[in-house]
């Protein structure tokens, strides 16, 4: 569930679209909406205007406060405030002590044709609309201005607004297979993690499952954090490393599961990077024909992939991931104070699932990681925000993989056999920013790529620390057999997601001849 303590606060001028945008974020994110001139109108039985005119702006003022005092007392909610009420310096520590507060911004002539299209009478812009809302501006430009958090609500629709503002600030409902389930980025967040579970009927019985490298930095943490809300919490270490991403592992999970009592309305955790939420979330899918689950990730990596979408699994000798099952989280929670443990390699290879975010979706992401690891680090929580945006906008599109969410594939097929291949010497996000670069190459090939496309995106992993080619000494029949067998394959071909320039992706390209990789030209 969302924080209940947070409220999301539209606010911004007359016509900027507070109440439309309002009511889609408000249905995105499964959250109550409050339209605060709507309620005041109701509750005095007059419109906004009638109060204005006949008791004045400063009883409509003491009004506004009284609403929004109350709102605020309220469970998480989507408010649209009016275009002033933020003007009084108490009713904006109220707001901003409650939630966070977002500009919508638009310019003028925008303000000017959705307020005349929608016939308004706003009592503050009676009479000459162009030149009462310009003064009007002028004088609350400053004001709207002071706020930090900002979206331009134009010339989009309000549905992007509206994802724009998830983006920004970090908070996503996912829907899928009829499970809807919250993504939160919120720094600090593990050491209060039960005060993101308190309004769930939280079974007695909790299992925390990690690996022998996360474990001992956060495991006692989360399990702290449980027992405030009266938990009774057990912990399964299992060994770090994509080599333990076995069957044997699933057993071993079920196994511990039923030593420790789990019914089918028992709750497990998967606290730890990608291989621990595979594993947790498909054990979890089977044990008792499915029980509820939970992703605290802790790896780049899994924040902005992994844990999002609900794909579970482990590997076989033939492949990565040939064994799964789709089950949802019912909340994945990102904490980025997580990555300061993390290995700088390891970070690295997380940037690699970063970038491809950035060329199959995103141009200004991509355009971060041209500037290197230490753009990347000052701009994190962006890069994090709009990364995990990126992933959930294809996970919505196409909850199952039918279609255009295999665009999310970019880089995997060359990827992941390279990684076989490689024993698992070579992390995933390694392997996969080699696979990026041979597939982009192939996408010049094939004439569906710009000239050059490749050899940008090889320069910016470069830039990253991160490989680029595959390594010489790999024999190239192993990794074609590979591919052959890649789970992405359909009727006896191989399907690639290939780019075709950076913000853009084709998917279900069939590829006869895989030796064409490995071709010059």
């Amino acid at each position: 569930m969302v924080n209940r303590k947070k409220h999301i606060f539209l606010y911004g001028p007359p016509g900027s679209g507070k109440t439309t945008v309002g009511k889609v974020l408000a249905h995105t994110l499964g959250l109550p909406f409050v339209d605060l001139d709507a309620q005041i109108e109701a509750a005095e039985g007059r419109t906004i205007t009638s109060i204005m005119q006949n008791q004045g702006e400063a009883v409509f003022r003491t009004l506004e406060s009284a609403k929004l005092e109350q709102a605020t007392r309220q469970e998480s909610s989507i408010i649209s405030l009016g275009g002033g009420a933020l003007l009084s310096e108490a009713n904006r520590k109220c707001a901003e002590s409650a939630g966070e507060v977002v500009i919508l911004e638009a310019d003028l002539n925008t303000l000017i044709t959705r307020l005349t299209s929608g016939g308004d009478t706003r009592p503050l812009l009676a009479g000459d609309l162009t030149n009462r809302l310009n003064a009007l501006m002028q004088k609350r430009g400053a004001h709207y201005n002071s706020f930090s958090l900002r979206v331009a609500n134009y010339p989009q629709s309000p549905s992007e607004t509206a994802e724009r503002i998830q983006a920004l600030l970090g908070r996503f409902r996912v829907h899928q297979q009829g499970i809807d389930y919250d993504v939160i980025i919120q720094r600090g967040a593990i050491k209060g993690f039960s005060e993101f579970l308190k309004d769930w009927q939280i079974p007695s019985l909790v299992t925390i499952v990690t690996d022998s490298n996360v474990g001992a930095l956060y495991a006692e943490e989360v399990q702290e954090s449980l027992k405030e809300i009266g938990q009774a919490i057990s912990i399964i270490t299992i060994p770090a490393g994509e080599g333990n991403k076995s069957l044997e592992t699933v057993s071993f999970l079920w196994q511990e599961f039923v030593k420790n009592g789990l019914d089918r309305k028992s709750l497990a955790i998967a606290l730890g990077g990608g291989v621990t939420g595979d594993l947790t979330g498909f054990a979890a899918s089977t044990y008792m024909r499915g029980i509820p689950w939970v992703g605290i990730p802790t790896s780049l990596l899994a924040m902005v992939d992994s844990s999002l979408g609900g794909k579970t699994g482990f590997d076989l000798p033939y492949g990565k991931n040939l064994v799964g099952a789709f089950h949802s989280p019912r909340l994945v929670l990102t904490d980025p104070d997580l990555l300061s443990t993390l290995p700088q390699e390891e970070f690295r290879s997380g940037l690699a699932e970063v970038m491809k975010h950035g060329v199959i979706a995103d141009s200004r992401l991509f355009e971060i990681g041209s500037n290197g690891e230490k753009a990347v680090a000052i701009s994190l929580d962006e890069v994090i925000r709009r990364a995990i945006a990126v992933k959930v906008q294809f996970i919505e599109s196409d909850p199952f993989e039918h279609g255009a969410r295999a665009a999310l594939n970019f880089g995997h097929t060359v990827g992941h056999a390279v990684e076989l291949v490689s024993g698992f010497r070579l992390r995933h996000g390694e392997a996969v920013a080699i696979g990026m670069v041979a597939e982009a190459r192939l996408a010049e090939k094939l004439s569906l790529a710009e000239r050059g496309l490749a050899k940008e995106i090889s320069r910016v992993l470069a830039g990253l620390g991160l490989p680029t080619e595959i390594p010489l000494e790999f024999p190239r029949e192993a990794i074609v057999r590979s591919m052959q067998v890649d789970k992405k394959k359909q009727a006896g071909k191989v399907r690639f997601a290939l780019p075709l320039r950076i913000g853009e992706v084709k998917t279900g390209v069939e590829i006869d001849d895989l030796d064409l990789i490995f071709t010059e030209g």
